[in-house]
């Protein structure tokens, strides 16, 4: 875990790393040799690259998460692509709760990785400001409502309230020339986790839901992993299965892949 896989054509420096340890089983590729997946076959031990953590300046920050790989959980705004790590963003957005239908409860995915969710926003705040929404209904957690180093926002309301757009549009709109920088809370205890062990460990807790699973429930899984391995639940022929969000996610098959973000 951490090796790096692939790299931006665009920028070596941006890479995309094996969240498991195991083989190389295939590379696929599309129309005109797009890639499309880098599949890994795990060894169920998880080794990882260990990767320095004892220096917290800026640019050794971004270093870091550049050869671990946790940089390309940064999304740009405009455009959503991976954040430049050569811009300045104006900040960074982190929202604690999700407004779609059949979302999942950050509260209860998170429990027990308060200490490497607030790593994280440590990290990220010698970056870039950071901000930080929830939702009081939603949110009881204090590792949300009691935050640090982040600049703290009250959102309530039905969807799109859960939307970092909204939010960002609402706390500080993007101006011509200006970018933003949003990432997953998930992701934001991943990263802490790196800079708090030196290992890259990319779990996190997905929901399985929707009216023809009879028993929706939590999965621990790493990033990207195989859908086989939840999808049993399901036994209903002619089903659409959705990575992501039921209004904008993608959909994949039922042996398909969770996406990436």
């Amino acid at each position: 875990a951490g090796s790096p896989l692939f790299y931006d054509k665009n920028n070596d420096a941006i890479r995309f790393c094996s969240p498991v340890s195991g083989t190389v089983k295939a590379v696929v590729r599309g129309e005109k040799r797009v890639l499309l997946a880098v599949v890994v076959a795990s060894d169920g031990n998880h080794t990882s690259e260990t990767f320095d953590v004892a220096k917290l300046g800026r640019e050794e920050i971004i270093n870091t998460m550049l050869a671990s790989g946790v940089w390309t959980l940064l999304r740009q705004r405009p455009y959503g692509i991976v954040a430049d790590p050569k811009a300045k963003a104006k900040a960074i957005f982190v929202s604690a709760f999700d407004s779609n239908p059949l979302a999942p409860d950050y509260d209860y995915m998170l429990a027990g990785r308060e200490a490497d969710f607030q790593k994280g926003l440590d990290v990220l705040a010698k970056i870039a400001k950071v901000h930080l929404s929830y939702n009081p209904q939603m949110n009881k957690s204090s590792m949300f409502t009691a935050a640090k180093n982040v600049e703290l926002h009250q959102f309530e309301g039905k969807h799109p309230a859960g939307l970092v757009g909204t939010q960002i549009a609402m706390i500080d709109p993007i101006n011509k020339g200006e970018a933003v920088w949003t990432v997953n809370a998930q992701d934001v205890a991943i990263i802490g986790h790196l800079f708090a062990t030196g290992e890259y460990r990319p779990e996190k807790l997905v929901a399985l839901a929707g009216p023809v699973v009879d028993d929706p429930k939590y999965y621990k899984i790493f990033a990207g992993a195989n859908l086989l391995s939840i999808t049993s639940a399901v036994t209903t022929n002619n089903v659409r299965f959705i990575s992501g969000s039921v209004l904008s996610g993608s959909k994949i098959e039922k042996d398909g892949f969770i996406g990436y973000y």
